[in-house]
């Protein structure tokens, strides 16, 4: 074995940590371009632009949600478990709006009826829109803790509903992760567009990048001060497999801020998030695109590992019984399974990376209208 159990656990929650992130910054900014394709584009060239400035790419970016859920699955089976019953519905939501994507990307183009191409430019909205929103509900969701517990035959029972998840906070955490999405994807359009699009795409970026600042501080004040954290009392050694009844949890108000306070360093995400978010907007208002998607791109990251550092090293907190909260250390597949999986990261991974990046080398440059014109036939 290269690592021992612990090392490997606490290595698995960051190898899910990244493929979050890398789906955000990949992704993302393909949901964003989606969720404003009605809103940014007046005529059917301007969303012929906004639809080639992704299109070629967008499948390879979506990739990265398909590898975190098989990461789940592998890694952490109990929590793909919980996750995929309990958010049953809102995971189901989810694909369906994502089946808009490739059917609109492939078919709207093929038949020039406008009634044809707008009825597919409002499904890549929602394949853009609602995927951006839930998946910040999730999160506000698991901030919150989920109606989960385990029997003594750890068998689970989610006593929640599609409804409940739409609370108020949660709500908040979707609003954060739709602007910050729409923000980076309007970071991205104006790095590959001119013209009209392009003074759009930076207006987008201006509202929406504050809306998203305004959101996370919010959610960040409601959950210091309004919302109650877990943590672990006692559990067995934590580098050996246990049951998750096996340990004792409390809940307690300020939980989720104790990581910070023992941990100073974990500071830097919402620091990330705030700083990044800030010099995007800068950077796009005197249009320096490229730059500015660096930034977004790290408000993102910053975002999402706010999250991680605070809930750490919880997975799935369980509000009806803390004792059933799924952590890093109890929910994760054999010793064995983690090394075999840890190897095939270290190989892949690098490859992965290297391969996207050469794409977006040979892909990158301005989409025009006038190159949608003379593409016409060829194009999206």
């Amino acid at each position: 074995m290269l690592f021992d159990y612990l090392t490997l656990k606490i290595i698995w929650w960051l190898f899910v940590g990244v493929l979050l992130i890398g789906f955000a910054l990949m992704d993302g900014f393909d949901l964003g371009i989606g969720a404003l394709l009605p809103f940014v584009a007046r005529t059917d060239a301007q969303r012929r632009v906004m639809l080639n400035a992704i299109g070629p790419t967008w499948e390879g970016n979506q990739v990265w949600l398909i590898t975190a859920g098989g990461a789940l699955f592998a890694a952490w089976p109990l929590v793909y478990a919980a996750a995929f019953s309990g958010f049953y519905w809102a995971i189901l939501l989810v694909l369906f709006a994502l089946f808009f994507r490739p059917l609109g990307f492939e078919y709207r183009s093929k038949i020039a009826d406008p009634r044809w191409r707008a009825a597919w430019d409002w499904g890549l909205f929602v394949g853009g829109f609602v995927p951006a929103l839930v998946f910040g509900v999730a999160f506000g969701n698991l901030l919150q803790g989920v109606p989960l517990a385990y029997d003594e035959f750890v068998r689970p029972t989610y006593t929640g509903s599609f409804w409940g998840l739409l609370n108020p906070f949660a709500l908040l955490a979707g609003i954060v992760s739709l602007t910050m999405l729409i923000m980076h994807g309007a970071v991205y359009l104006q790095l590959r567009t001119d013209g009209d699009i392009n003074a759009r795409a930076r207006k987008a970026v201006r509202i929406f990048g504050i809306v998203f600042m305004v959101a996370f501080a919010g959610a960040g004040i409601w959950q210091a001060f309004g919302i109650d954290g877990y943590r672990i009392v006692s559990m067995p050694d934590a580098g050996s497999a246990f049951s998750p009844l096996a340990k004792k949890v409390e809940v307690a108000a300020g939980a989720w801020m104790q990581n910070y306070s023992t941990c100073g360093w974990t500071i830097i995400a919402p620091v990330m998030a705030f700083a990044g978010g800030l010099a995007a907007l800068l950077l796009s208002g005197i249009n320096l695109p490229g730059w500015a998607f660096v930034f977004s791109g790290t408000a993102l990251a910053g975002v999402i590992l706010t999250a991680g550092f605070a809930m750490y090293s919880f997975v799935i907190p369980s509000s009806t019984d803390p004792a059933s909260s799924l952590t890093v250390y109890d929910a994760t597949s054999s010793h064995r399974t983690l090394n075999l999986m840890f190897m095939a990261v270290v190989v892949f991974l690098p490859i992965v990376i290297a391969y996207t990046s050469w794409v977006y080398r040979v892909l990158r440059g301005k989409v025009t209208e006038e190159k949608i014109k003379r593409e016409t036939h060829t194009a999206y």
